[in-house]
C-alpha cells in the first residue's frame, strides 16, 4: 500500500473557529522508502495568520496573497491521496483542517478518499510513555537530523516525519528479505523468503515471565491505564 505523510501549516490552532490551511506538504513511501514523488502546496487562506501562529512557521500573509485557494488544488491533492494510508503526527489536528477545507467547497471528508489515518503521535506515546513525543523530540531520539528545522514547514516536516515513521516502525518489514545488488556474473540476485525456513520455538522460562509482566504493568502504570493489551484483557468475551 502507498504511504503518504503529511503535514499541515495554519493560520491559527482552530479550524472550527475560521482558521484555514496556509500550507500542505506531503512525502510519498512505497515499501518502506521514499520516492520523490511528493506535493507541495501553499494557499491563500483568505484571513490573516495569528501573530502565534507566524511565530511558528514563519509564512508572511503578504507572501500567501498570490497563492491558489484551497478550492483549486483540492482535486490534485485527493488524486494524489486516492486510496493511501495517511501518516500523520497528531492526526486529529490536520485532519479537522482538512475535513473544514474539503467542507467549504462541497466536498466529503478526507475519510471517504484514503485508506486510513494512522497517528503517529499516538505511536510514539505507546513506544515512549512518560516522555516528551513532539517531532523534534523523536528526532532526537531516533537519530533523525533536524538541523535544519529553525521553523516549521510542512514539507520539511512531512520529510523528518517520514524518517521518524521509519525508524519507529523497525522491525514490522514482512520476512521476505530483498537482498538486492548484483551476482558476480552480473545477474540479479533472487529474494530469500525466510517464512520457508523452520525456526525454532523457545518458550520463554518462568522468571522471563515474570520480568515481561513487570514490565507491562511499569508501561501500563506510566500511561495511566490506557495500554490497549490492559483494555483488551478488560473486555468480556
Amino acid at each position: 500500500m502507498r504511504q503518504i505523510v503529511l503535514d499541515t501549516e495554519t493560520t491559527g490552532l482552530s479550524a472550527e473557529n475560521g482558521d484555514r490551511i496556509i500550507e500542505i506538504g506531503c512525502v510519498e513511501l512505497m515499501g518502506r522508502k521514499l520516492t520523490g514523488n511528493n506535493k507541495h502546496f501553499y494557499l491563500n487562506p483568505e484571513r490573516d495568520s495569528h501573530e502565534d501562529a507566524l511565530k511558528v512557521h514563519g509564512i508572511s500573509n503578504e507572501f500567501l496573497r498570490d497563492k491558489p485557494k484551497f478550492a483549486a488544488i483540492a482535486d490534485e491533492l485527493l488524486d494524489y491521496l486516492q486510496g493511501a494510508e495517511i501518516i500523520i503526527h497528531n492526526a486529529p489536528f490536520d485532519v479537522s483542517f482538512l475535513n473544514k477545507e474539503l467542507e467549504l467547497i462541497g466536498k466529503p471528508p478526507i475519510k471517504d478518499c484514503v485508506a486510513r489515518v494512522t497517528d503517529s503521535l499516538m505511536m510514539a506515546k505507546e513506544m515512549f510513555p512518560g516522555k516528551r513525543n513532539s517531532l523534534d523530540a523523536l528526532c532526537d531520539r531516533l537519530d533523525v537530523d533536524n538541523s535544519g528545522r529553525t521553523l516549521h514547514g510542512a514539507l520539511l516536516d512531512a520529510e523528518l516525519l517520514a524518517d521518524v515513521y521509519i525508524n519507529l516502525t523497525r522491525g514490522q518489514n514482512s520476512l521476505v528479505m530483498d537482498l538486492g545488488g548484483s551476482t558476480q556474473e552480473g545477474g540479479s540476485m533472487p529474494a530469500i523468503d525466510l517464512s520457508t525456513f523452520d525456526l525454532p520455538l523457545l518458550l520463554a522460562n518462568e522468571q522471563e515471565v515474570k520480568d515481561h509482566e513487570k514490565l507491562l504493568g511499569d508501561i501500563d502504570k506510566a500511561s495511566k491505564g490506557k495500554t490497549v493489551w490492559r483494555t483488551v484483557a478488560a473486555i468480556p468475551a
